[in-house]
């Protein structure tokens, strides 16, 4: 049975503060010592997380893999880009696979990324996919959100409930604009490197 919207925001309260409070004090918050905790406990799964990893770049050949996993994030995370190194780079895309550290969850995303020159030099344009993907990335994103679900039982995230506002926050994302996605992932989800 998924986790409920409400069952989610009871856990991530455990590792985010609706406040400032902690900025400028010199410890750490109990949440942001809960969290990395969680990350501690976490990093016992590396292992299994670089195994799955290897057997994804089985499935997907024509494409390269990543482990772009940040403990300032919520999630171990991996980022798919094609193998098309032919044509000169002014855009590009990958499937980024996220695994919750906090709960039994994932989700699958996209991002593209658009490059043009200026007097400033090299410019990039971000556009990212959470939910409905483009046709070139719906292959990768099913991949990878199998191997997920049959690797560590995690269930995909909803939609309408990865969309719940939360008044937490999440760095840089602050309520009313924080989600569970934000929570349960990551904040930026176009950084992708």
């Amino acid at each position: 049975m998924p986790l409920s919207a409400e069952e989610l925001l009871s856990i991530v309260r455990n590792y985010f503060r609706p406040d400032k409070d902690f900025n400028y004090r010199p410890e750490n918050s109990p949440e942001e010592d809960r969290f990395s905790e969680q990350w501690a406990r976490a990093l016992e799964r590396m292992d299994q997380w670089r195994a799955f990893l290897r057997e994804l770049r089985g499935e997907l050949p024509d494409f390269d893999i990543g482990n772009v996993t940040a403990p300032c994030d919520s999630c171990f995370r991996c980022a798919t880009y094609p193998k098309d190194k032919i044509r000169p780079i002014t855009s590009s895309w990958s499937v980024v696979g996220c695994l919750s550290i906090l709960a039994p969850v994932y989700t699958v995303y996209g991002a593209r990324y658009t490059y043009w020159y200026t007097d400033k030099g090299r410019e990039r344009s971000d556009e990212v996919f959470l939910y409905s993907l483009p046709p070139e990335m719906q292959g990768p994103a099913s991949i990878i959100a199998r191997g997920i679900e049959a690797t560590f039982g995690a269930e995909a995230l909803p939609r309408e409930i990865a969309e719940t506002r939360i008044p937490l926050i999440v760095e840089p994302q602050e309520p009313p604009d924080t989600t569970l996605f934000h929570a349960l992932f990551i904040s930026e989800p176009e950084k992708v490197p």
